[in-house]
């Protein structure tokens, strides 16, 4: 029997890497994203399978054979849609969940009229497909889907995952500070507000791309908080200078902070209000959620890998 279902899911695993140059072709979502969604932005890669509804090779992926607890969210717009407790080995070369969580995941006959096509039920992402009667676990359901699709949150902050964004001149000297702070649990550098797709850092030092240097952080809001960090922000760099940050002169180099959320606008504002009242006059601008370009990788944890420590963001008590 066991054989059976091997060669049951060898043919399914064919299938799928035939039929993925039949999905090559742009194909538009079947579900809208919510009005207002802020929504990731995506690699040439991940449009293929995402929006496109290609499918990647199998044992491509790393989540494919991964045993770690934790989520796995939309790689698009990062609703939660699997726990790991779900998660099987199947053996196909693709992530494998026998549940999804409730009403994350939306079916869909598939164009090819012989399989189930699932998508992320907030944002219409592609995922990949779902298959019964295989007889792998008591459910009998295997959501065979694309690690590309997917972005793993690790437990314990899996509960409850947390994400703000700051601009406050260098990334390099934010993402020092931000990195030391318990409960944050990843930090990236890049490039946030302005209106160029995939910026580089040579395009966005040429101040006509609107982009600021911008650190991304993911923090578990049972061990820090929005406001916490935000005292961080305001306490690393000058919020008063207008121009840039220290020696950093530019447009790319100003305050700013990404509300993702009306609760950290308003948290934004109070912690404003009172260093004005202590005779700070902040430049800082509280900008709408924007997208986050990821920065290049010899910009990622860049006094992790020199062993310097940054000139121009020092901590200066100020509440």
């Amino acid at each position: 029997m066991r054989a059976l279902v091997a060669l049951v899911i060898l043919c399914g695993a064919i299938l799928m890497a035939s039929c993925s140059r039949e999905s090559d072709a742009p194909h538009p979502p079947d579900v809208d994203p919510a009005p207002g969604l802020v929504l990731n932005p995506l690699t040439p890669e991940e449009e293929r399978v995402i929006l496109h509804k290609g499918t990647e090779a199998p044992f491509s992926g790393p989540y494919a054979s991964l045993k770690d607890e934790g989520l796995y969210a939309c790689k698009r717009c990062g609703a939660a849609l699997y726990r790991s407790q779900d998660k099987f080995d199947s053996r196909c070369g693709w992530p494998s969940f026998d549940d999804e969580i409730p009403r994350a995941v939306r079916r869909l006959p598939d164009a090819d009229g012989r399989r189930t096509e699932i998508l992320c039920a907030r944002c219409g992402a592609h995922l990949g497909h779902v298959f019964l009667g295989e007889g792998f676990t008591p459910k009998d359901t295997r959501h065979c889907v694309n690690s590309i699709s997917l972005r793993f949150i690790p437990a314990p902050s899996a509960a409850a995952a947390g994400r703000a964004l700051f601009a406050g001149g260098c990334f390099w000297g934010m993402e020092y500070h931000f990195r030391r702070v318990p409960g944050v649990r990843d930090v990236r550098v890049g490039y946030a507000g302005g209106h160029k797709e995939r910026p580089t850092y040579k395009e966005v030092c040429s101040g006509r791309t609107g982009h600021l240097e911008t650190i991304e952080v993911l923090f578990d809001p049972a061990r820090t908080s929005f406001e916490e960090l935000a005292r961080l922000f305001f306490e690393i760099h000058d919020p008063a200078q207008a121009d840039g940050q220290g020696p950093d002169i530019g447009p790319q180099y100003r305050s700013a902070i990404f509300c993702l959320d009306d609760e950290q606008r308003r948290t934004a504002e109070r912690l404003i209000a009172r260093l004005r009242e202590t005779g700070i006059l902040p430049a800082t601008e509280l900008r709408p959620a924007a997208p986050f370009w990821p920065a290049e990788d010899y910009h990622q944890r860049y006094y992790e890998r020199t062993g310097g420590a940054p000139y121009c963001h020092i901590r200066v008590k100020r509440f």
